[in-house]
């Protein structure tokens, strides 16, 4: 039929007006013979419009139509739909959202009828109802059809908002329930024999168990057997697994009405790879010896509903008990957090923006969050052990363990979040948690949800603000009422109990929870502008510090910290208002000692962890820490004011390296831990021996000026030696130097002389003077004749010396030598002296090679402190620092003549010079480059986290889990990391016993 211009523009314009986008096919389908008789009726076409998606809604009716068997079938649902509004809403509402329940009705267009029931027990149907409405089912293929004939009815329900999303998860459920029950009695139907062979209970985990599954999901199951009457146990639980895979298949498979939802059974002990049914005696034994925390993290939502009901009871009375029990288990709350970071790191990098159950600020944010509280707190309160979400932080909040806020808000994403995850299932019937990226599909899931204006955006706008508010609450929702419990602030609210606050401290892994919550008190009580910023910073602190190996004392320092800055008024605004800040303050205070010690001398250095891009902890390069200090010595009215502003500048700066080195360790939100465990390497070495260098020649200028003001009598120049020469000085590290002299022209040998060894005097005294700024240990045991000799040589002493006495192991020392202080060109020619000596024309003879690998040996043999265990010692054992250094340095002496590359002080620059040599392999350039990047990282973490020197592990349970979690080591995993490292050493030795001692 051809419509009139006029009329067809004015019913173009309605069809826009009622949200039509393709109007054109939307009157081609009014004119079709099916809706002859209504296709000017208005009710028709606002009800259309009031669906989620009226082009699907008028498509879905008219393909029902045409599925009707008759002109009589075809009026009787017309006449429904215009005269029976409820009908008409159900109807068009489930074709305007579910393009999947629409194929159904064009398969079975009986079923529409389904809809037409209007009765108080059809609005909030039971499994007892679900159970009738698949009663007639008697083979797989009706048990389908049943199914979504029921499913059609919650879904209209649903779209109509006759229940809300709680009430539609838990239908979906009970619809569940009652499935899982018809395709058990099908398989008993089966296999009658089997069937009485055993008791078979189905236990419902996971969204069904909790009663708030989703259209389209995995119906998570435990199935439990035992032996019926006489039969024999083994034979029995045979039957069992029979009847359960049987029943498995029935809802999994894919027949000509398509799949009901497969049902995953790797929830079990053993997951896969255990026996599908287990007796409640097996069950039993697994949970209380081999569980996981996850595992009982599961059984909160551990229901029997299908098979032996008598049975499942037992089951979930028999293991209730543990459940409430496994937040006493070793570090409980970072599993927990462990799994849930496990779950968003596996998320493809793709996806993560659109995981609406996965990703960050989504479902599964909310279920851990409520879940964790749970398992801490229900053990001792009852009325929290529902397996439902919404019905677990109802509870929560009113027993004082959320904040009835923070609840709120929860409750109202969870629901919006449900709502989304629903309605994108429904569309296809089709199990999925990624929003969708087209926008017709967005604009009809905004529609569905009530957005009409500008659907597209308000969903967006809607889906980010929940999202955003389940990020900041998730973590907050644990500390919170903490805070509460100790501040006492909330007039009417209820609080954590004393002994609640206790449990939630110990589960966080605080050792000393009394002391851990006086803290608290003092921090966020009173009604002070300061308490009231606390009391919004602590709850995500004390998350950020039960991250830490040692949570008390990342709370002990900020309070500390807080304390001594706290009627400062930038201190907290600094925290509040830039998120980096506060999250690497918390690093840095619970990683160890050094870093912490560092900042209580000066807490205003807190300032350096500022800047939102990081660039506030990015070390200072050496000329602008010279310019710094030097302008500080010009300032000061002695040399004690002058070496003491040299020695505030490095503790500052020493802080500032220590804390990025333990930020790209640990890693922040934004921000993964640093992988290039070589860059912290190189971070920390050249930071601090730039450092170093600068507050020499701060206090070399300090020195001089006092004793002899612009000019010393005699040219003077510091050389680096060792790992100081080589920019790899750790954080404890003394600084190991020779000093060169040359009098000045018109100044005799023993002037010269006296003033240069004054010089060196002062500088090692002044370095010294107790403070509260740390020592610079001056080392000069490297210079000619070691201890024996003069500390101060002229350079033509040096010149004499070398030519005539120089022993192997100094020219092996020399290979680190560089200027780092003083008279440049006295320091340029020095290195002229000495690269004839360390890199010589035609290399070493066998003798000397001899020499270095007996000096080696009897190195490994008579320095390794008594009792260590050389394993595991970084800078002598097999395979550390040493073995790597001394191979590095006999290919330099053997091969740096001929091969420039090698003529440097840097050991991992020399190592990749040998490689590109060819005086190695690649393999083995990396494997020595690994085990001596870990080596020195490992000394790094000895020294931040127990505030002085060392070369091996810590024995302190603590401190070692501290230098594991700098190393990239979860909680527990000590152990792994001992390994790796005698390991990564051992394979480091093999290379070094071929290289070093097998005289290639």
């Amino acid at each position: 039929m051809t419509s009139a211009p006029g009329r067809r523009s004015s019913i173009f314009t309605r069809l826009l007006r009622h949200g039509f986008t393709d109007p054109s096919a939307a009157e081609r389908l009014l004119d079709s013979p099916e809706l002859a008789t209504v296709r000017n009726d208005p009710v028709l076409l606002d009800a259309l419009g009031g669906t989620a998606d009226p082009d699907l809604a008028l498509h879905g009716l008219v393909r029902l139509l045409e599925a009707q068997d008759g002109a009589t079938d075809r009026q009787e649902l017309l006449d429904t739909v215009i005269a029976a509004k409820p009908l008409r809403d159900r109807l068009l509402g489930v074709l305007g959202a579910s393009a999947a329940l629409a194929e159904h009705l064009a398969r079975h267009p009986r079923d529409w009828q389904a809809l037409v029931t209007y009765e108080p027990r059809d609005l909030h149907p039971g499994v007892e109802e679900f159970e009738r409405g698949l009663a007639d089912a008697a083979d797989p293929v009706a048990l389908r059809v049943s199914y979504r004939r029921c499913l059609l009815s919650i879904a209209a329900r649903d779209v109509c908002g006759t229940v809300d999303v709680a009430q539609t998860a838990a239908e979906l459920a009970d619809l569940a329930t009652a499935t899982l029950r018809a395709a058990l009695a099908l398989a008993a139907g089966d296999a009658p024999e089997d069937a009485a062979m055993c008791r078979l209970a189905v236990v419902a985990m996971g969204k069904c168990g909790g009663h708030e599954l989703n259209y389209v999901s995995d119906v998570d199951v435990i199935f439990v057997g035992e032996a019926a009457g006489d039969a024999e146990e083994d034979k029995a639980l045979r039957a069992a697994t029979r009847l359960a895979s049987h029943m498995m298949r029935i809802c999994s498979e894919t027949t000509v009405e398509g799949s009901i939802w497969p049902v995953d059974a790797n929830l079990r002990p053993e997951g896969r790879n255990g026996p599908l049914v287990r007796t409640l005696a097996s069950h039993l034994a697994y949970y209380q010896r081999w569980a996981k925390t996850w595992e009982f993290q599961a059984l909160l939502k551990a229901r029997p509903v299908a098979g032996d009901l008598a049975l499942g009871q037992e089951y979930t009375a028999a293991l209730r008990p543990l459940v409430w029990q496994a937040a006493e288990r070793e570090n409980f709350v970072g599993d927990v957090q462990e799994m849930r970071r496990r779950v968003v790191a596996n998320i493809p990098a793709a996806e993560v923006d659109r995981q609406l159950k996965l990703g960050p600020g989504g479902l599964r944010d909310v279920e851990f969050a409520v879940q964790l509280l749970q398992l801490v707190h229900g053990r001792a309160d009852a009325s929290l052990r529902s397996g439902t979400t919404l019905d677990a932080l109802k509870a929560l909040a009113a027993g004082g363990y959320v904040g009835r806020a923070d609840a709120a808000q929860l409750d109202e994403a969870y629901r919006f979040l449900r709502s989304l995850e629903h309605r994108i299932q429904l569309h296809r019937l089709r199990r999925t948690h990624l929003v969708p990226e087209d926008e017709a599909d967005l604009r009809r899931l905004g529609r569905s949800l009530g957005l009409r204006t500008d659907p597209v955006a308000e969903l967006t706008r809607e889906w980010r603000r929940h999202t955003t508010v389940v990020r900041r609450l998730h973590e907050k929702l644990f500390y919170r009422p903490l805070l509460d419990a100790v501040a006492a602030l909330a007039p009417g609210e209820a609080r954590l109990s004393a002994e609640a606050a206790r449990e939630r401290m110990v589960a966080l892994g605080y050792a000393d929870p009394a002391a851990a919550l006086r803290h608290l008190e003092a921090l966020a009580s009173g009604v002070t502008r300061k308490a009231a910023i606390q009391r919004t910073l602590l709850p995500v602190l004390l998350g950020w510090f039960a991250d830490s190996a040692d949570p008390d004392a990342g709370l002990l320092n900020f309070r500390k910290v807080s304390d001594a800055l706290g009627k400062t008024p930038w201190y907290l605004r600094l925290l509040r208002d830039e998120g980096a800040a506060a999250e690497n303050l918390a690093r840095v205070l619970s990683a160890g000692r050094l870093a912490p010690d560092l900042l209580m001398r000066a807490p205003e250095a807190v300032a350096l962890l500022g800047d939102g891009d990081g660039g506030g902890l990015t070390p200072r390069s050496r000329a602008s820490l010279e310019q710094e200090i030097l302008a500080a010595v010009r300032r000061a009215d002695n040399a004690v004011q002058g070496v003491t502003a040299a020695r505030g500048v490095r503790r500052r700066e020493l802080f500032r390296t220590a804390a990025a080195d333990i930020v790209g360790s640990y890693g922040t939100e934004s921000q993964p831990a640093e992988a290039d465990q070589g860059a912290l390497v190189d971070l920390v070495g050249g930071a601090v021996s730039d450092l170093t260098a600068a507050t020499l020649a701060g206090t070399l200028r300090a020195v001089v000026r006092e004793g002899w003001g612009d000019t010393l009598p005699t040219r003077f120049a510091i050389i680096g030696m060792g790992r100081f020469g080589g920019h790899e000085l750790g954080y404890g590290s003394d600084a190991d130097v020779l000093f060169v002299h040359e009098p000045r022209e018109g100044v005799g040998e023993r002037e010269a002389s006296e003033a240069a060894n004054k010089v060196v005097a002062e500088m090692r005294r002044l370095l010294q003077v107790p403070s509260a700024d740390p020592p610079l240990l001056i080392d000069a045991d490297l210079r000619p004749e070691g201890k024996s000799g003069p500390l101060v040589r002229t350079l033509a002493s040096y010149e004499a010396y070398y030519r005539r006495w120089a022993l192997v192991w100094e020219r092996h020392a020399l290979l680190r030598a560089e200027p780092v202080a003083g008279d440049e060109d006295l320091g340029r020619r020095f290195v002229e002296l000495i690269d004839p000596l360390r890199y010589p024309a035609g290399g070493l003879d066998e003798d000397a090679v001899r020499e270095i690998r007996r000096l080696k040996a009897r190195m490994e043999a008579e320095r390794l402190p008594r009792g260590a265990d050389p394993k595991l010692h970084a800078k002598l054992g097999p395979g550390g620092l040493s073995d790597v250094e001394w191979t590095v340095q006999l290919a330099q002496l053997r091969h740096a003549g001929e091969v420039p590359g090698l003529r440097t002080t840097r050991t991992r620059e020399a190592l990749a010079a040998a490689r590109e040599a060819g005086l190695m392999s690649d393999e083995d350039a990396a494997h020595l480059d690994e085990a001596w990047v870990l080596a020195t990282r490992v000394r790094n973490a000895v020294m931040l986290v127990r505030g002085r020197a060392g070369d091996t592990f810590p024995t302190v349970p603590r401190e070692l889990a501290a230098v594991g979690r700098y190393l990239g080591y979860g909680p527990g995993h000590a152990g792994d990391m001992l390994d790796a490292y005698r390991r990564t050493a051992r394979r480091a030795r093999g290379i070094v016993e071929e290289l070093f001692y097998g005289g290639s």
